[in-house]
This record gives C-alpha cells, sequence and structure tokens, in this order.
C-alpha cells in the first residue's frame, strides 16, 4: 500500500472535529483527553481517514517496508504468515477500533500479512509524523502508549490460548473474546457474524477443521449456542465462562 500524499491543511473548528468523529469507533484513538483544540486539528491533519481496502484484498504483505500504522474504522482484517511450505498460519484477527502494523516497527518492515475478510476501511497515520507529533503531544503519546500496552497484553492471552488449554476450552474463549470486544463497540454480547471461515479459527487456534466443526456442533447440542452458518448466537454465557474457570486465555 503506497503510503498517503501530505493531507492539506484544513480550516477546522472543535464542534466540527468532534462531530467528523462522532460516530467512530476510533473515536478514543483519534481524540485522546487533554488535547488543545489547535493540537487536534494537527491530529486531524495527519490521518488519512478512510482508505478502503476490498475483502482478499492485503493492507500490507510481510517483507514490505514498515510506512504507517492502521487503525481499522469498518471491517475486519486477519493476520497471517506463511511457513517454509506454504501454508498459512493465522495469527490474528482485528476489528473495528483496533490498531495494525504495530509488527514493523522494531524491524521496519511487516512480519506478516494483513488480509481484508470483508470490504472494509481504515485510517492510515504515517508513523514518522505520528512519532514527531507524539513528542510534541504528551497526551497523544501516552494514549498511543496504552494502546501498545494493550496489543502486548492480548498476544500474552494468546499465547496461554495455546499452550495450556483443550480444544473445547480454546473455541469458548475465542468465542467469549470476540462477544467482549464486540460489546466495547456497542454490539450485541450474544450474536454476531463470523467473519473467518472454520479452517481459518482452526489455523489460529492450533486445531483442525474438524475439531473446530465438532466441537461448535456440540456446544450447540449441549445449549451453549446456536449456529447458523455464519452467524453465531451465545445462549449460555455462564456455561462458556464456567468452560474456562481457572483459566486466563478468555482475556486474549
Amino acid at each position: 500500500m503506497q503510503q498517503s500524499a501530505s493531507i492539506p491543511i484544513r480550516d477546522i473548528s472543535f464542534k466540527q472535529l468532534k462531530a467528523a468523529c462522532s460516530t467512530c469507533t476510533l473515536q478514543e484513538l483519534c481524540l485522546p483527553v487533554g488535547m488543545s483544540l489547535e493540537e487536534l486539528a494537527q491530529l486531524e491533519r495527519l490521518v488519512n481517514q478512510g482508505v478502503k481496502v476490498k475483502k482478499g484484498e492485503a493492507l500490507y504483505r510481510a517483507g514490505e517496508p514498515f510506512k504507517s500504522l492502521y487503525a481499522i474504522r469498518t471491517g475486519f482484517f486477519k493476520t497471517v504468515v506463511l511457513s517454509e511450505d506454504g501454508r498459512e498460519q493465522v495469527t490474528g484477527f482485528h476489528m473495528s477500533g483496533e490498531l495494525m502494523g504495530l509488527d514493523a516497527i522494531s524491524t521496519e518492515n511487516h512480519t506478516c500479512h494483513a488480509i481484508a475478510l470483508e470490504d472494509s476501511e481504515i485510517c492510515e497515520m504515517p508513523y514518522q509524523r505520528l512519532e514527531d507529533l507524539c513528542r510534541a503531544i504528551p497526551a497523544l503519546q501516552r494514549h498511543l502508549y496504552k494502546v501498545m500496552s494493550r496489543e502486548i497484553v492480548r498476544d500474552h492471552g494468546v499465547m496461554m490460548l495455546l499452550g495450556n488449554m483443550k480444544a473445547e476450552e480454546r473455541l469458548a474463549a475465542f468465542l467469549l473474546n470476540l462477544s467482549q470486544r464486540f460489546a466495547a463497540r456497542g454490539y450485541s454480547a450474544s450474536g454476531f457474524h463470523l467473519r473467518m471461515t472454520r479452517e481459518e479459527i482452526g489455523s489460529f487456534l492450533g486445531l483442525k477443521l474438524e475439531t473446530v466443526s465438532r466441537t461448535l456442533s456440540r456446544f450447540q447440542d449441549e445449549g451453549l449456542i446456536t449456529v447458523q452458518n455464519k452467524y453465531i448466537e451465545l445462549k449460555n454465557l455462564t456455561g462458556l465462562k464456567t468452560m474456562l474457570s481457572g483459566c486466563a486465555g478468555n482475556q486474549a
């Protein structure tokens, strides 16, 4: 993906800026507390908003030079790495309000592919300009650190998920994690469409496709969930959480 051209300075009032972002799930990232009107205007000019990525397209690929961080405005992505024999390993799923591209900060090259699972929109933040602005605006720098810390915590949760859990625990943790993330964005915590395939879920959880399908069927037979194509309804959240008693992976 090509780095966006310099964004022209625009006259913008605080009221207009708030209105433009009032329906955006990225409000906390783009409008951290404690910024002045001028600082907000500087940040607004930096972000290239509404960049469209069609389903199946790559936002970036492994080996490409690092230029920007990307905040998902709408849509869903998966990150994948390829093994030496060409097999795809899913390393994460990312939804609106989450930041992508952090993998490349240390090496200055992306370490994975980021593929859109549905038609999506992202906000592109050229990293060098963002870094310069963070030095000038402490509130923005603190907020970016918090976002990075959240991603590290999520990675630790995934490691726990794959290392310590049985198949049914992994799938229960995965569904509960999606439930929590959808709820945090104002969507239903009990019913949602899976943007990924069962094979992709299995790749992420370290399970075979047959195991994912069999476990979902078992959950449905036990009254924990209902499944209709890609639509999942969590009928018994307490039952799913009980399955994870003593496990930390549901916080992945």
